[in-house]
């Protein structure tokens, strides 16, 4: 499914070998490299913690019609 969605929140940069944070509150992201980030759709959707379900866990960021990063679901904030 394709949902359009708001970036909220570039939290931290993470190595990508062994995970730990390397920043907070980073102000760019280079090529290849792994982030924390909070995203927000505009409508509902369908998704789940990757640790719980990880056919739902997964997902895509496309801008004009090219991937811009793909990525895993770590914690999800419900508006109800």
């Amino acid at each position: 499914a394709q949902v359009a969605a708001k970036f909220i929140e570039l939290s931290k940069k993470l190595d990508q070998k062994t995970g730990a944070v390397i920043e907070d509150n980073p102000k760019f992201l280079k090529k290849n490299e792994s982030a924390i980030i909070k995203l927000q759709p505009i409508k509902k959707l369908c998704i789940e913690k990757y640790s719980e379900f990880p056919e739902l866990g997964r997902f895509a960021v496309r801008d004009m019609g090219r991937t811009s990063c793909v990525g895993i679901v770590k914690d999800l904030e419900t508006g109800e």
